[in-house]
């Protein structure tokens, strides 16, 4: 008889946990040891779960349905390994200037740049390109960085991202990325204002070692234009 109720004991725990409503909607704590949580909250974009990240607690709180947020949680399980939190990523964002005018707006393009640059003539019969800038960041995955630089004029060039994450198969994720030129406009009795000229998105994919060019915007009209150029690939 008591080896029955020990049974029993051990056996109804099991199958309430069996009988457990997947449609249920719960909350869970889980907590990191080695990944980013933001980077990793970043992933399970699609898991179809509500997240709360905080970096200082390594923590994410998941919440939705039963079904989804184990999913998501044995997804964080995966990911959180040591490998995961010591990857430094380089990022290198060029500011390429194409103009109607004869003159260029500045330095010369670099070697490394010549077969992108002959790539942009084909579809942007621009006179000149030039190289305004090139700023430079070194980020940890999963955290965000920025950079700016100042060129004549007073004019600054500036380059951030929220986060950047090694993927599989040489891919790197990019949020929240932005790059441009701020000029500076005399507003009169001594005043300035600032004419921000760049590219903002959400996410980019970009291949480690390629040469991407993300994105294009006008400068002062028509007849001149800004390209932006990221190279990025993991620190040795």
């Amino acid at each position: 008889m008591k080896r029955l109720i020990f049974f029993l004991a051990l056996a109804l725990p099991l199958a309430a946990q069996t009988n457990q409503d997947p449609n249920e909607r719960i909350q869970k704590l889980v907590t990191l040891k080695y990944a980013d949580p933001q980077a990793v909250s970043n992933l399970l974009a699609d898991f179809g779960v509500d997240r709360r990240v905080d970096q200082n607690l390594k923590v994410i709180a998941l919440s939705g349905r039963r079904s989804n947020v184990t999913t998501a949680e044995d997804a964080i399980k995966q990911l959180d390994v040591p490998s995961a939190g010591h990857k430094d990523i380089d990022l290198t964002v060029y500011f390429v200037v194409a103009s109607d005018q004869n003159t260029p707006d500045g330095s010369p393009v670099p070697g490394d740049l010549e077969s992108t640059v002959a790539t942009l003539k084909k579809t942007f019969p621009f006179k000149t390109y030039s190289l305004l800038d090139a700023l430079s960041l070194r980020s940890r995955s999963g955290v965000g960085a920025d950079t700016s630089g100042v060129l004549s004029g007073n004019r600054v060039t500036q380059f951030r991202v929220g986060s950047s994450t090694m993927e599989p198969e040489g891919m790197i994720r990019l949020d929240r990325l932005r790059a441009g030129l701020r000029t500076p406009i005399p507003a009169g009795e001594g005043k300035i204002n600032y004419l921000d000229t760049g590219i903002s998105t959400d996410v980019v994919d970009v291949k480690e070692g390629q040469k991407l060019v993300v994105g294009r915007s006008s400068v002062n009209g028509p007849d001149r234009a800004l390209f932006l150029v990221l190279i990025a690939k993991q620190a040795e």
